[in-house]
């Protein structure tokens, strides 16, 4: 029978700052719902105040509000969970085995995707940090910061208060992190042992706190999943002060109030900064919400330099096969005769393009069946293998590139999807449906054994896998994660350029009209 916890003799830690109660449920001891921190509209985060007593921490705190509600989409893909929101969102979760300093356990500290928009840190269920707890004894901390316009709306137009209003979600992060350093200890935690990992926009803040002086010495190893974005890609092509004023506008507050943006309630705020956008998309200008360097925030290393801490840190880096061209059903593919499919991928990349596309895609992948190759993922992809080439010619710490590249037998056939490795790295397949495919159990636990090695020493060899060497320079190794697992050294030079040469031109489709009685949102697929 699983011991559940929750009484005069459940945990209890000391904080800096006061202390906490958590729950012990089959051999992991849970913390949820940590204040980490508390700030004002636009403003750098700040300590919370100390306590007396023995605060709860029982139940998940507040993720950060969205400025529209998804719409929900391939659960059975990515299973997700909704939560009460508020701009106060600055609280952490934590699992581990043991709540005594002395143990001094690696700790992962995950940051979710969602872009710098959206997500949470129990937004899916594979985020849920107990099985790495429990079987591979680490500390694991999930966060949740501000996002869109309440953690990178750039108001320094508007006032000195306002110089980093642009990189706040950042900020808070980085205050999470400071919390880990002054607290983790008494969790079981080694606070000199700190690998921050995300994936798809949490793994471009991995990116991003690596180049934050202030974060320097808060982590020591670095993943990032699918979280290589390039550069430029996330930016606005309106000006901040613009979009500022459009916000005014909608509200009727003068410029020289803009202050006043700071009290108006969120639902009214989310709504005004809606309408801004949308004006200025009629104009032909976008708005993205991303980090911009300053004085805070050094720069992207894809657009400027690593900086010399992030060439310090062992990394870890890599995409899945398919990404988001996976999400498009592409019927039966699996179980088609070889001409029926040669034929899909001629169609694709054309008569030429497609028989290249064949024979770099077969010598690639011997193993994956050619019918997928018209979903080889060019988005991350290509800025994923330019940041680890360059970080591993100028690192001294160990570079790392990976590659998750199954097909599941669902819809005729998915090659891996956005999102559709994390359940394995938090070895939590079990929890996910469609990981309960062939050689599921093997992949739940060579991924998280390579991460959780990867946590603990720097190096992500670990049992079932072949050898695993670090990337070099002319030398990319990439360890592909299939129902096979090989180390592939230039795995894509071959075949990259040709997808990218031959792929077909992008048609933008239509929006489709309105329907008062269908449900509104966006798709989420993060």
């Amino acid at each position: 029978m699983k011991e559940f916890v929750m009484n005069k003799t459940s945990p209890i830690v000391e904080t800096t700052k006061g202390k906490l109660r958590g729950f012990r449920y089959d051999g992991v001891d849970h913390f949820y719902g940590i204040r980490y921190a508390k700030a004002k509209r636009f403003q750098m985060p700040e300590p919370v105040a100390p306590w007396e007593g023995v605060k709860d921490a029982g139940s998940y705190g507040m993720i950060c509000p969205v400025l529209s509600e998804p719409m929900p989409t391939g659960e059975v893909m990515i299973p997700h969970r909704f939560w009460p929101s508020s701009e106060h969102c600055q609280y952490l979760n934590v699992w581990t085995d043991a709540c005594d300093p002395a143990t001094k356990k690696p700790v992962l500290f995950w940051i979710h995707g969602g872009g710098y928009a959206a997500g949470s840190s129990i937004e899916q269920v594979s985020y849920d940090g107990f099985n790495l707890a429990k079987k591979d004894g680490v500390v694991v901390v999930t966060v949740n910061h501000r996002l869109n316009a309440f953690g990178y709306l750039d108001m320094s137009d508007f006032g000195e208060k306002y110089w980093n209003s642009v990189n706040v979600g950042m900020a808070d992060l980085v205050e999470a992190l400071r919390w880990v350093k002054e607290n983790i200890a008494a969790f079981g935690g080694d606070p000199e042992n700190v690998t921050i990992f995300g994936q798809s926009g949490g793994g471009a803040k991995v990116t991003v706190l690596g180049q934050i002086p202030e974060a320097e010495d808060l982590f020591q190893k670095m993943i990032v999943m699918s979280g290589v974005i390039p550069a430029g890609d996330f930016d606005s092509t309106c000006s901040p002060k613009e979009l500022v004023l459009e916000i005014l506008q909608a509200l009727q507050i003068d410029e020289k109030d803009a202050e006043k943006l700071e009290k108006v309630p969120v639902p009214q705020f989310i709504w005004a900064v809606n309408k801004a956008c949308a004006a200025l998309e009629r104009q032909g200008k976008r708005v993205n919400w991303s980090p911009q360097p300053n004085k805070y925030y050094t720069c992207d290393p894809l657009a400027g330099d690593f900086s010399a801490s992030s060439l310090q840190k062992p990394t870890m880096v890599g995409s899945v096969i398919a990404e988001f061209t996976a999400f498009a059903p592409q019927g039966e593919r699996l179980s088609l005769p070889v001409p029926e499919r040669e034929a899909l991928v001629k169609a694709h990349f054309g008569e030429e393009g497609g028989q290249k596309v064949l024979e770099a895609f077969r010598k690639a992948f011997p193993h994956t069946n050619e019918a997928f190759a018209p979903d080889y993922d060019l988005f991350f992809l290509p800025a994923t293998l330019e940041y680890t080439a360059k970080k591993a010619k100028e690192a001294s710490a160990p570079v790392y590139n990976y590659l998750f590249a199954k097909v599941f037998d669902f819809d005729g056939g998915r090659p891996a999807w956005h999102c559709s490795d994390i359940p394995y790295f938090f070895h939590n397949g079990a929890l996910v449906p469609i990981c309960q495919q062939e050689n599921g159990d093997m992949l739940d636990a060579v991924m998280s054994g390579a991460f959780v090695n990867f946590a603990r020493t720097g190096d992500p060899n670990c049992d079932g896998l072949p050898q695993w060497d670090k990337c070099q320079e002319g030398k990319l190794v990439t360890m592909v994660f299939d129902d096979t697992c090989e180390a592939k050294v230039n795995l894509h030079d071959e075949l990259l350029p040709l997808a990218q040469a031959y792929k077909p031109a992008f048609v933008p489709q239509p929006k489709p009209a309105e329907d008062e009685d269908e449900e509104g949102g966006s798709a989420w697929v993060f």
